[in-house]
Protein backbone atom coordinates (compact mmCIF):
# COMPACT_ATOMS: atom_id res chain seq x y z
CA UNK A 1 0.00 0.00 0.00
CA UNK A 2 1.07 3.40 -0.73
CA UNK A 3 2.62 6.14 2.41
CA UNK A 4 0.50 8.95 0.51
CA UNK A 5 -1.48 11.32 2.96
CA UNK A 6 -3.60 12.68 -0.27
CA UNK A 7 -4.09 10.52 -3.37
CA UNK A 8 -1.98 11.38 -6.27
CA UNK A 9 -4.17 9.28 -8.91
CA UNK A 10 -6.96 6.19 -9.27
CA UNK A 11 -4.57 3.87 -7.39
CA UNK A 12 -3.30 6.27 -4.36
CA UNK A 13 -7.27 6.77 -3.84
CA UNK A 14 -8.06 3.13 -3.86
CA UNK A 15 -5.02 2.23 -1.71
CA UNK A 16 -6.25 5.00 1.04
CA UNK A 17 -9.91 4.11 1.08
CA UNK A 18 -8.56 0.20 1.70
CA UNK A 19 -6.50 1.35 4.46
CA UNK A 20 -8.97 3.85 5.84
CA UNK A 21 -11.13 1.61 6.07
CA UNK A 22 -8.77 -1.33 8.20
CA UNK A 23 -8.08 1.77 10.51
CA UNK A 24 -11.87 2.24 11.52
CA UNK A 25 -12.03 -1.36 12.28
CA UNK A 26 -8.93 -1.71 13.85
CA UNK A 27 -10.54 0.93 16.19
CA UNK A 28 -13.42 -1.28 16.70
CA UNK A 29 -15.93 1.49 14.10
CA UNK A 30 -17.60 -1.85 12.05
CA UNK A 31 -21.21 -1.83 12.24
CA UNK A 32 -21.13 -5.05 10.26
CA UNK A 33 -21.52 -3.58 6.46
CA UNK A 34 -22.67 -0.10 7.26
CA UNK A 35 -20.32 2.79 7.28
CA UNK A 36 -18.14 4.70 5.38
CA UNK A 37 -14.79 6.21 4.41
CA UNK A 38 -13.70 8.68 1.34
CA UNK A 39 -11.47 10.35 -0.30
CA UNK A 40 -11.31 13.18 -3.02
CA UNK A 41 -10.81 12.25 -6.18
CA UNK A 42 -8.01 14.10 -7.64
CA UNK A 43 -9.20 14.65 -10.69
CA UNK A 44 -12.03 16.47 -9.36
CA UNK A 45 -14.98 14.00 -10.56
CA UNK A 46 -16.46 13.19 -6.89
CA UNK A 47 -15.88 10.41 -4.31
CA UNK A 48 -13.88 7.50 -3.76
CA UNK A 49 -15.67 4.92 -1.53
CA UNK A 50 -15.71 1.86 0.45
CA UNK A 51 -18.42 -0.51 -1.51
CA UNK A 52 -21.49 -1.58 0.06
CA UNK A 53 -22.36 -4.59 1.35
CA UNK A 54 -18.85 -5.11 2.94
CA UNK A 55 -17.70 -4.42 6.72
CA UNK A 56 -14.69 -2.20 7.01
CA UNK A 57 -12.46 -4.85 8.02
CA UNK A 58 -13.55 -6.70 4.46
CA UNK A 59 -12.66 -3.89 1.92
CA UNK A 60 -9.53 -4.32 -0.56
CA UNK A 61 -8.86 -2.94 -4.07
CA UNK A 62 -11.67 -5.01 -5.61
CA UNK A 63 -14.28 -3.09 -3.26
CA UNK A 64 -13.82 0.56 -3.61
CA UNK A 65 -15.67 2.49 -6.03
CA UNK A 66 -15.55 6.21 -7.44
CA UNK A 67 -19.00 8.27 -6.96
CA UNK A 68 -19.88 11.11 -9.04
CA UNK A 69 -22.29 14.35 -7.23
CA UNK A 70 -24.86 12.80 -8.96
CA UNK A 71 -24.85 9.36 -7.79
CA UNK A 72 -22.71 7.45 -10.92
CA UNK A 73 -20.55 4.99 -10.72
CA UNK A 74 -17.53 6.44 -12.19
CA UNK A 75 -14.81 3.77 -11.27
CA UNK A 76 -13.67 0.96 -9.46
CA UNK A 77 -16.25 -2.35 -8.89
CA UNK A 78 -19.15 -2.86 -6.78
CA UNK A 79 -22.12 -0.73 -5.83
CA UNK A 80 -22.36 2.71 -3.95
CA UNK A 81 -23.84 3.66 -0.39
CA UNK A 82 -27.32 4.76 -0.65
CA UNK A 83 -25.69 7.69 1.67
CA UNK A 84 -23.17 8.89 -1.04
CA UNK A 85 -24.24 12.20 -0.26
CA UNK A 86 -22.62 13.02 3.04
CA UNK A 87 -19.62 12.44 1.00
CA UNK A 88 -19.98 14.37 -1.96
CA UNK A 89 -22.45 17.35 -0.78
CA UNK A 90 -19.66 18.09 2.15
CA UNK A 91 -16.71 17.91 -0.47
CA UNK A 92 -18.81 19.57 -2.67
CA UNK A 93 -19.24 22.58 0.11
CA UNK A 94 -15.96 22.74 1.36
CA UNK A 95 -12.95 22.64 -0.90
CA UNK A 96 -10.78 22.32 2.05
CA UNK A 97 -12.53 18.22 3.20
CA UNK A 98 -10.64 16.05 1.06
CA UNK A 99 -12.00 12.92 3.36
CA UNK A 100 -15.26 12.15 4.87
CA UNK A 101 -16.03 9.44 7.64
CA UNK A 102 -19.18 7.85 8.63
CA UNK A 103 -19.80 5.12 11.08
CA UNK A 104 -22.54 4.03 13.61
CA UNK A 105 -20.60 4.70 16.71
CA UNK A 106 -22.72 3.37 19.67
CA UNK A 107 -21.16 5.84 22.37
CA UNK A 108 -22.15 8.59 19.95
CA UNK A 109 -25.66 7.56 19.53
CA UNK A 110 -25.67 7.61 23.55
CA UNK A 111 -24.18 10.82 24.57
CA UNK A 112 -26.85 11.90 21.78
CA UNK A 113 -29.51 10.21 23.31
CA UNK A 114 -28.55 11.94 27.04
CA UNK A 115 -28.58 15.55 25.08
CA UNK A 116 -26.00 16.64 27.07
CA UNK A 117 -22.35 18.68 26.02
CA UNK A 118 -19.48 16.67 25.08
CA UNK A 119 -16.63 17.69 28.48
CA UNK A 120 -12.93 17.38 27.37
CA UNK A 121 -12.58 14.84 30.32
CA UNK A 122 -10.00 13.21 28.30
CA UNK A 123 -6.96 13.36 25.64
CA UNK A 124 -9.58 12.74 22.97
CA UNK A 125 -12.11 14.81 24.62
CA UNK A 126 -10.22 18.00 24.29
CA UNK A 127 -10.36 17.93 20.44
CA UNK A 128 -14.36 18.82 21.16
CA UNK A 129 -15.03 20.83 23.39
CA UNK A 130 -15.08 24.80 23.10
CA UNK A 131 -16.90 25.15 21.02
CA UNK A 132 -19.14 21.00 21.58
CA UNK A 133 -19.42 19.60 17.99
CA UNK A 134 -22.49 20.64 16.38
CA UNK A 135 -25.58 17.78 16.21
CA UNK A 136 -27.47 17.35 12.95
CA UNK A 137 -31.37 16.49 14.00
CA UNK A 138 -33.09 17.25 10.90
CA UNK A 139 -33.17 13.34 10.84
CA UNK A 140 -31.56 10.45 12.30
CA UNK A 141 -32.59 8.59 9.31
CA UNK A 142 -30.85 7.43 6.09
CA UNK A 143 -29.08 10.82 4.49
CA UNK A 144 -29.70 9.78 0.89
CA UNK A 145 -30.10 12.54 -1.01
CA UNK A 146 -28.58 16.07 -2.07
CA UNK A 147 -30.86 18.37 0.32
CA UNK A 148 -29.95 16.17 3.25
CA UNK A 149 -26.17 16.33 2.40
CA UNK A 150 -26.09 19.81 1.52
CA UNK A 151 -28.01 20.47 4.97
CA UNK A 152 -25.54 18.25 7.37
CA UNK A 153 -22.67 20.38 5.54
CA UNK A 154 -24.39 23.44 6.54
CA UNK A 155 -24.64 21.91 10.25
CA UNK A 156 -20.88 21.00 9.80
CA UNK A 157 -20.17 24.32 8.44
CA UNK A 158 -16.11 23.52 8.82
CA UNK A 159 -16.31 21.56 12.26
CA UNK A 160 -14.05 18.70 11.93
CA UNK A 161 -16.96 16.56 13.31
CA UNK A 162 -20.58 16.41 13.87
CA UNK A 163 -22.85 14.01 16.34
CA UNK A 164 -26.08 13.20 14.32
CA UNK A 165 -28.52 11.41 17.09
CA UNK A 166 -30.12 8.09 16.50
CA UNK A 167 -27.36 8.15 13.56
CA UNK A 168 -23.40 7.97 15.01
CA UNK A 169 -21.06 10.19 13.59
CA UNK A 170 -19.52 12.53 10.29
CA UNK A 171 -15.75 13.61 10.61
CA UNK A 172 -13.91 15.34 8.23
CA UNK A 173 -10.14 16.20 7.28
CA UNK A 174 -7.78 17.39 4.89
CA UNK A 175 -6.74 13.96 4.18
CA UNK A 176 -7.96 10.71 5.30
CA UNK A 177 -5.46 10.04 8.37
CA UNK A 178 -7.06 12.72 9.77
CA UNK A 179 -10.81 12.16 9.48
CA UNK A 180 -10.05 8.40 10.79
CA UNK A 181 -8.41 9.81 13.78
CA UNK A 182 -10.89 12.74 14.21
CA UNK A 183 -14.04 9.63 14.09
CA UNK A 184 -12.04 7.46 16.15
CA UNK A 185 -10.90 9.86 19.19
CA UNK A 186 -15.03 11.36 18.95
CA UNK A 187 -16.07 7.67 19.95
CA UNK A 188 -13.37 7.16 22.69
CA UNK A 189 -14.28 10.95 24.21
CA UNK A 190 -18.30 9.76 24.30
CA UNK A 191 -17.55 6.53 25.77
CA UNK A 192 -15.23 8.50 28.29
CA UNK A 193 -18.28 10.60 29.87
CA UNK A 194 -20.71 7.86 29.57
CA UNK A 195 -18.57 6.07 32.07
CA UNK A 196 -17.98 9.05 33.71
CA UNK A 197 -21.68 10.09 34.03
CA UNK A 198 -22.57 5.96 34.79
CA UNK A 199 -20.39 6.67 38.04
CA UNK A 200 -22.24 10.27 39.22
CA UNK A 201 -22.73 13.67 37.71
CA UNK A 202 -19.46 15.49 35.91
CA UNK A 203 -18.31 17.92 38.20
CA UNK A 204 -14.41 18.50 36.56
CA UNK A 205 -13.77 18.59 33.07
CA UNK A 206 -11.18 20.93 31.18
CA UNK A 207 -11.98 24.71 30.99
CA UNK A 208 -11.96 27.02 27.21
CA UNK A 209 -8.24 28.08 27.83
CA UNK A 210 -6.32 25.04 28.72
CA UNK A 211 -8.38 22.72 26.96
CA UNK A 212 -7.20 24.70 23.78
CA UNK A 213 -3.50 24.62 25.01
CA UNK A 214 -4.22 21.02 25.57
CA UNK A 215 -5.20 20.82 22.10
CA UNK A 216 -2.66 22.18 20.45
CA UNK A 217 0.40 20.60 22.29
CA UNK A 218 -1.56 16.64 22.09
CA UNK A 219 -2.99 16.87 18.67
CA UNK A 220 -0.15 17.81 16.04
CA UNK A 221 -0.05 16.24 12.96
CA UNK A 222 2.72 13.94 14.39
CA UNK A 223 0.26 12.56 16.95
CA UNK A 224 -2.21 12.21 14.46
CA UNK A 225 -0.05 10.08 11.93
CA UNK A 226 1.38 8.31 14.83
CA UNK A 227 -2.63 7.14 15.66
CA UNK A 228 -3.24 6.48 12.28
CA UNK A 229 -0.20 4.12 11.43
CA UNK A 230 -1.03 2.27 14.83
CA UNK A 231 -4.04 1.68 13.39
CA UNK A 232 -3.05 0.65 10.36
CA UNK A 233 -0.21 -1.72 12.40
CA UNK A 234 -3.03 -3.36 14.17
CA UNK A 235 -5.50 -3.71 11.14
CA UNK A 236 -6.16 -5.64 8.63
CA UNK A 237 -3.07 -6.11 6.59
CA UNK A 238 -1.54 -3.34 8.63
Amino acid sequence: MNDHLRPADDDDAIDLVVQGSHALAAAGQTDMIWGHCSVRDPRGRGAWMKSSGWGFEEIDQARVVLVAPDGAILGGRGSRHIEYPIHTELMRRDQSVGAVVHTHSAAANAICALDVPLRPLDHAGCLFGYPDPPRFTLTGGLIRDASLGRALADTIAGAPACLIPQHGLVTTGSDLPTAVMTAVLLDQACRTQLTAMAAGALTRWGGREATLAKRAEVWTPQSIRGGWDYLLRTGIDG
